[in-house]
């Protein structure tokens, strides 16, 4: 899915996901949004967290989000680096 988010809130509204999400909105990158269980301001979820966020850890080895896997399958973890590498790499435009 191809989403627009909040991230145009100003820090510290905006959730770091939504600030990644914009950055790539804004340069034109084409994404695919994978919501993940695990909040860590919600209590409750922390005994769940190492299995909801596996999937992240996999590719980045962090839970933390938002990780922007690219397509070699390197990944870029924080919503700092998701706007750096946004703004460094043109998206690719289909012939």
């Amino acid at each position: 899915m191809h989403g627009k988010s909040l991230g145009g809130l100003p820090a510290p509204l905006a959730h770091p996901c939504g600030r990644a999400a914009k950055a790539l909105d804004d340069r034109g990158h084409a994404y695919d949004l994978e919501e993940v269980k695990g909040g860590s301001l919600k209590f409750w979820t922390w005994p769940a967290r190492a299995q909801d966020r596996a999937e992240v850890e996999k590719p980045s080895g962090q839970r933390a989000v938002p990780v922007l896997v690219l397509d070699n399958g390197e990944a870029v973890a924080g919503s700092g680096a998701i706007a750096q590498w946004a703004q460094a790499h043109p998206p690719e435009r289909a012939s």
